[in-house]
């Protein structure tokens, strides 16, 4: 048998490894999930910065909620995202939502239809710039929440998905 010294008591030991991991930062335990990644900005205003920190510039200041963003990187509780144009930085995670919205692209009106289909009636029209609510995808098409309207959009037409991704 044999023999703990009662420095090495492990109830003790249980305990201290709990108390540590209840002390991470939820953004620190974040690197398991997959990047890239699409989030949206729950605040009214976020601030993109040059570095992942207070002490880094800021560079830009989003004011649109629920505007799509992709998460390229993390680091602790920051978050290097990409906007629909390109445009990178780090937010703050406490701004992000995992509730995903798109953005409307291309230069003219698209009609959001009932069915994924070409031939469906429509129920809305959208211009470039409209947020929108993901709701699920489709291999071509997504369906979208727009003021209270439900609809299917190609996936052509708007920026917040990955090719070929399944959104239940």
């Amino acid at each position: 048998m044999i023999r703990i010294p009662p420095f090495y008591n492990l109830d003790v030991i249980r305990w201290v490894v709990a108390a540590l991991f209840l002390a991470i930062p939820a953004g620190a335990l974040a690197a398991d999930r997959e990047l890239p990644r699409f989030a949206s900005i729950k605040a009214d205003k976020a601030y993109l910065r040059s570095g992942p920190g207070l002490r880094y510039p800021v560079e830009w200041v989003f004011q649109r909620r629920d505007m799509p963003v992709e998460i390229v990187a993390e680091f602790e509780a920051w978050r290097q995202i990409r906007d629909w144009k390109g445009t990178m930085g780090w937010m703050h995670s406490q701004v992000l939502s995992s509730r995903r919205s798109v953005i409307v692209t291309g230069e003219s009106t698209h009609p959001v239809r009932r069915d994924p289909n070409v031939d469906a009636a429509i129920v809305a029209k959208v211009e470039p710039g409209v947020i929108a609510r993901l709701l699920e995808c489709e291999p071509q098409w997504c369906r979208i929440e727009v003021s209270h309207f439900r609809g299917w959009l190609p996936r052509d037409e708007f920026w917040g998905v990955r090719e070929g991704e399944k959104v239940e």
